[in-house]
């Protein structure tokens, strides 16, 4: 009896799961905690960053399938291959302006690539309605205790649209 020709017994530890999600504008990427809304603040529909603009297009953090478009054209879900979910929220009290100040193509089910543009808002009109213009970006799905989240620069950098790494998400 050869024992050798015994099958090896592989332990193959699945690899980790990493995603990075870019800035989705032009300006300064804040922690979540910072957004003066506590849906957001306090993290109650997940992690993430938001941006305070200084442009007036927001593009996709990473790439996938739109799930959800908003009525108002303030809000989008974007589901990549492996399953992340990720909710980009154009400024906030904006759902109450029905989709006035707000312009996009976009529709649920279509895909996008990380970079692209989701839609083009007119700063002055969101303002002038009492809007406060911050963007969040939320990983919808990410409650897991394997997640690990690292925010990228502080908001002291000011950040490049579809180019700055804003946050990375490790273990999903």
């Amino acid at each position: 009896m050869n024992l050798s020709s015994k099958p090896e017994i592989q332990n193959e530890v699945p690899e980790k799961k990493k995603a990075l999600l870019v800035a989705v504008t032009d300006g300064s990427i804040i922690p979540i905690e910072e957004v003066p809304d506590l849906v957001f603040s306090e993290k109650m529909i997940g992690e993430g960053f938001a941006m305070i603009p200084t442009s007036d297009v927001v593009y996709a953090p990473i790439g996938g399938k739109l799930f959800q478009v908003a009525e108002a054209s303030h809000a989008f879900e974007i589901r990549t291959d492996d399953g992340l979910e990720v909710l980009i929220h154009v400024g906030l009290d904006t759902v109450t302006l029905n989709g006035a100040g707000f312009k996009t193509d976009l529709k649920k089910g279509m895909v996008v690539k990380q970079g692209d543009p989701l839609v083009s808002f007119d700063k002055d009109y969101l303002i002038s309605r009492g809007c406060r213009l911050f963007i969040p970006v939320i990983v919808i799905n990410g409650e897991n205790e394997n997640y690990h989240y690292v925010l990228k620069p502080n908001n002291k950098v000011k950040a490049q649209a579809g180019k700055t790494i804003a946050l990375t998400i490790e273990g999903y």
